[in-house]
């Protein structure tokens, strides 16, 4: 199976969280109408992307100082070739982005959110206008792990559902219920 198969049979199966994420989840299965392309930021119209909202057993998310965005944000980026599932995707990502080794990632999506945004197809092409079709999962921490900044970010940092930091970007608490709601019960 490739990365866009997974993708297809992924929101194919998912039940949504939220009407929202329904229909941003019925937008991404029409966008990948396209093909294996539309994995790909070559595809202007819009492509697919997958990141990880990082929580710990004390329900506490890990959110990263976008460097470039100057927003708090989960962790997550553009798929890559190499990638085949958009859960390796989104567990990769969590791992370079946060520094921590070992997290447990939930192979069933938590969010889809679609949202513009300026990035580059690729060489020395100057970023353009696009949209990213981010599929959203829940990763949990291991208990003693020690995160790291990487290029990518400003910072990183702990916070509770009710003392989130500013400025936040979209669609960051819309998925704080249902990553939550996957951990186990105290």
């Amino acid at each position: 199976m490739t990365l866009f198969d997974d993708a297809v049979e992924t929101l194919g199966r998912w039940q949504a969280t939220s009407e929202a994420a329904n229909l941003a989840r019925k937008r991404t299965a029409e966008l990948l109408a396209a093909g294996p392309v539309a994995m790909t930021r070559e595809h202007r119209a819009g492509h697919v992307t997958a990141s990880a909202l990082i929580v710990d057993e004390r329900r506490r998310v890990l959110l990263c100082l976008h460097g470039r965005l100057g927003m708090w944000m989960q962790v997550g980026g553009h798929c890559e070739a190499t990638d085949g599932t958009l859960a390796a995707a989104a567990l990769r990502e969590a791992t370079e982005e946060s520094g921590i080794a070992g997290l447990r990632l939930d192979p069933n999506p938590i969010d889809v959110d679609i949202h513009p945004v300026r990035c580059s197809p690729g060489g020395d092409e100057p970023a353009g206008p696009t949209h990213h079709y981010d599929v959203r999962f829940v990763a949990v921490c291991p208990p003693g792990a020690v995160e790291q900044i990487s290029d990518e970010s400003a910072d990183l940092a702990w916070f509770t559902a009710d003392s989130l930091p500013t400025p936040l970007a979209d669609g960051v608490v819309q998925q704080l219920a249902p990553a939550f709601a996957r951990l186990p019960s105290r």
